[in-house]
């Protein structure tokens, strides 16, 4: 096999990222890690959230994977500094879509719902700084919607009333895109889809960071170049059926790996 792309997460929420990857990509492997027996990074202090996204790195690079995308925003916020110091290849963040926002609100009312671990992050904060002069960010936290995305629960009546709980005092506050700053959150989309006016634009970052991987393939002069059966590997260290219902289909494999 060709070398592959290597993705982490703290589960099963950046293989919304992979179907972006797999869409503009087509002809580049994969190995996914699914990190469930930590999610969610987000309640996690900035030292163990560096360990684990340490752990993934290696598992990874021995794996052979030519570039790392770290599939998560609070990995990113906390951790991808470090990893690019301390490890020789390239990564891709993801951070929440705040300047795509900044561009496209008529009213000057951004919501953005992201975990904790994302929005007491310094990142997200000199993003916001960077991008939002003149708008008004209204965080908040989707505290138990990782955990409800994990088992399998995405069309609960758990998941929905908290979507509810944490959009209504957004949409008073006329906010016109909300920021999905969580890889997890794009399964909850037509959920919101339900109960957001349809003014209200739903932003995530997953085709942009396609786009970027493509750079950096392309600058870095590790694009796949040669047409054949891709094979995609994703592992998880917890419920691998949930993932296996995300991600099922050709040349993909889903097993069970103790990390």
């Amino acid at each position: 096999m060709l070398k592959p792309i290597g993705i982490f997460d703290s589960g099963v929420g950046g293989t919304s990222i992979w179907r972006e990857l797999n869409k503009l990509l087509p002809n580049e492997h994969s190995i996914y890690l699914a990190d469930s027996k930590n999610a969610p990074y987000g309640t996690k202090s900035k030292e163990e959230i560096v360990k684990l996204c340490i752990k993934n790195t290696e598992l990874l690079l021995k794996a052979d994977c030519k570039l790392i995308v770290v599939a998560c925003n609070t990995a990113t916020t906390n951790a991808i500094d470090y990893l690019r110091e301390n490890y020789n290849v390239p990564f891709i963040g993801i951070e929440p879509a705040i300047k795509p926002a900044a561009l496209q609100t008529k009213t000057k009312n951004v919501g953005v719902l992201a975990t904790k671990g994302t929005l007491s992050s310094s990142l997200f904060h000199n993003t916001s700084k960077l991008f939002t002069e003149g708008i008004t960010i209204i965080e908040q936290e989707g505290t138990g919607l990782v955990e409800l995305i994990e088992t399998g629960k995405v069309n609960s009546e758990k998941t929905k009333e908290l979507l509810r709980k944490y959009i209504s005092p957004m949409l008073q506050k006329n906010i016109d895109c909300l920021v999905l700053g969580c890889t997890h959150y794009p399964y909850l989309v037509p959920l919101l889809q339900d109960f957001l006016p349809s003014d209200v634009h739903i932003i995530d970052s997953g085709e942009a960071v396609a786009r970027q991987t493509q750079a950096v393939l392309i600058q870095n002069e590790i694009q796949a170049k040669v047409k054949g059966t891709v094979q995609h590997f994703f592992y998880s260290n917890s419920n691998v059926e949930v993932l296996q219902n995300l991600v099922n289909g050709d040349n993909v494999t889903v097993a069970y790996k103790d990390f």
